[in-house]
């Protein structure tokens, strides 16, 4: 790609209903943009979309992609174990290069302007886009999820949107979006179904610097579910060594990992024991270097047709 690259992580609340997704995913097709990566979770009914290119595209195909979710998904009829205020539930806005993270944050600002204009779904800022302190931890936005939200935001002025509102869209809630830098969607299983074992385990791996977690009972066996916002400060490998470590105290022990979406080759960490437990991890498709220089078809489901 010549150029400043962006990329775009949307997480729309869908993981169970393939057509929907993949319609969301076809009205994000603009030119100038790559598709990299969608997956769906039917456990958490989410599903994540990687797009990358030019930026004024990339902010266009996000908000395309948000316009299709208002229209194809109802929060008053869906559930899910993820946090979420929004059919599109989060936006965030991605320096890759030739662009840094000032510039995402204006993206992000025009995104939500248009999210707005064009739905009528009211805006979250959040991470670097934050109007206000509160609102850089997205865990605070979305405090209560859609349905505490919505009560919320007629009641407590400080937790009205930064565009729109005050309340919030009836079906598609709020859109929270932000610009920040790569984040790895990381996995683990254990060798147990305790739930109570693996919530205790999130609890004492937030404490680590950078790194969200929760736990909760994933196809079977207890999953501990982490973001980790910076793994330049905190490597994976740390991550692991703690997990591992804490597992221990409940003669647990951790039996596979997994990355969600894409990671960037620097946080690949080629000799460690994290690794070496990834399951379904093939540097062509899970390494961003190489899926940028490698996209996906889009798929040819025609927007309006699911």
């Amino acid at each position: 790609m010549n150029g400043p690259v962006v990329e775009c992580v949307p997480n729309f609340s869908e993981g169970m209903d393939g057509r929907r997704v993949e319609a969301i995913v076809a009205a994000m097709r603009v030119d100038g943009v790559h598709l990299l990566d969608w997956t769906m979770d039917a456990v958490y009914n989410r599903s994540v979309v990687t797009i990358a290119g030019e930026p004024a595209a990339v902010v266009e195909a996000a908000v395309r992609g948000a316009g299709k979710a208002v229209e194809l998904i109802d929060l008053t009829r869906q559930q899910g174990v993820h946090p979420r205020i929004g059919a599109a539930d989060v936006i965030p806005f991605v320096p890759i290069s030739g662009i840094k993270l000032e510039q995402c944050v204006l993206l992000a600002r025009q995104a939500g302007l248009e999210i707005w204009r064009r739905f009528g779904v009211p805006v979250f800022f959040y991470e670097a886009a934050a109007s206000r302190p509160d609102r850089a931890n997205l865990d605070d936005v979305r405090s209560g999820q859609f349905e505490g939200l919505r009560e919320a935001v007629r009641k407590e002025s400080s937790r009205r949107p930064d565009l729109g509102g005050p309340g919030l869209h009836p079906t598609a809630g709020a859109c929270a979006v932000g610009a920040r830098k790569f984040l790895v969607a990381y996995n683990i299983y254990f060798d147990s179904a305790d739930v109570a074992m693996v919530r205790a385990i999130a609890r004492e791996i937030r404490g680590l610097k950078g790194v969200k977690a929760m736990g909760l009972l994933a196809h079977g066996r207890a999953q501990l579910s982490m973001n980790i916002t910076d793994f330049e400060v905190t490597p994976i490998s740390q991550v692991y060594r703690a997990v591992s470590s804490l597992a221990l105290r409940y003669k647990a022990a951790v039996v596979e990992g997994e990355v969600m979406g894409l990671i960037p080759e620097r946080a690949c960490e080629r000799d460690s024991d994290w690794m070496r437990q990834l399951v379904g991890f093939e540097d062509e498709t899970k390494v961003l270097e190489h899926r940028l220089g490698s996209p996906l078809a889009w798929p040819l489901t025609a927007p309006g047709k699911a």
